[in-house]
């Protein structure tokens, strides 16, 4: 067993703001009053890395944030928590979101990603760090796919990543869609095609297990066992903010699987960790730790 890490995540750290609006969409008005907004540390990187920290996992993050506020926020929260953070400067600054949130949960992004042309992440920030890992997850900030042709060198880790809302088509995600050993991604846009997208992730790269994610549905898993539907897990409380469920997602199956869990208990507890984010307001704030989301897996399923 490597001496190392359970899990290096690779970008996708920012900020985000978050505004509780009275419902969404929001229909054009000249000033809205809503509660207090927050700037919090956000998107999906921090997330995984967090929630997989909050399991028990060794975990380090890796990223480009600029020398601002917001970059300021996030080096400090993720130091408050105790999770290693390694960081080069993005001149053009950290990463933004504007998160409105309606009054069931659901949530509108206005993301920033501060992208600037021909970004590199110094290999000095991984390369060490993934050599002594048993996981790398590859969030989708663009200059993070690069580092795949590092990983494929590397023996012994498994790739995750997650492709969020891809459409299926875009050439953007492709590259992460192809390279990964482990695809998540979200029915949101897929609508009668999920299928078949993940058919095609799974056909067109180096992907073994593909699990698409469908709110309430519960999520959608392909491997060479075929594919099955998995249950949403029950709602530890009522819905306060859907940020970050996604995330907690990734970082519940990724500690079932680093623990050596098969796929589908592993996917399950994804589901838990999920549930509960979406029960605590803000992005990652609140993420589940390794006593509760056991206490839950062994919790009798509620009754609808």
């Amino acid at each position: 067993m490597k001496s190392g890490y359970d899990v290096v995540v690779i970008g996708g750290t920012g900020v985000d703001t978050t505004a509780y609006v009275p419902e969404l969409p929001l229909p054009y008005a000249d000033t809205y009053a809503v509660p207090p907004m927050i700037d919090r540390i956000g998107n999906t990187g921090s997330g995984v890395a967090l929630g997989c920290h909050a399991l028990g996992l060794r975990v380090r993050l890796v990223d480009l944030i600029g020398d601002d506020p917001q970059g300021r926020l996030i080096r400090e929260h993720l130091e408050t928590k105790g999770v290693e953070f390694g960081w080069a400067l993005a001149p053009q600054g950290t990463r933004r979101s504007v998160l409105l949130v309606g009054p069931d949960g659901r949530r509108l992004s206005l993301f920033d990603p501060r992208a600037a042309a021909g970004e590199r992440l110094p290999g000095e920030l991984y390369l060490t760090a993934a050599a002594e890992a048993r996981h790398v997850h590859v969030s989708l900030t663009d200059f993070s796919r690069h580092v795949y042709p590092d990983l494929e060198g590397l023996e012994g880790i498994s790739i995750s990543t997650d492709l969020h809302d891809w459409d299926g088509e875009n050439d953007y995600h492709k590259d992460f869609a192809h390279s990964s050993d482990l695809v998540f991604l979200s029915s949101a846009a897929l609508g009668s095609r999920r299928e078949a997208v993940m058919r095609g992730i799974l056909d067109g790269g180096r992907a073994t297990t593909v699990i698409c994610t469908a709110g309430a549905e519960g999520c959608h898993v392909l491997d060479a066992d075929g594919l099955r539907q998995v249950p949403a897990a029950p709602l530890p409380g009522p819905v306060i903010d859907s940020n970050g469920a996604g995330d907690a997602f990734v970082s519940g199956v990724l500690y079932g699987l680093l623990t050596g869990r098969p796929l589908d208990e592993s996917v399950l507890l994804g589901g838990i960790a999920g549930a509960h984010a979406c029960t605590a307001p803000g992005t990652h704030e609140d993420p589940i730790d390794e006593a509760t989301l056991l206490r839950r897996d062994q919790e009798p399923a509620r009754l609808p």
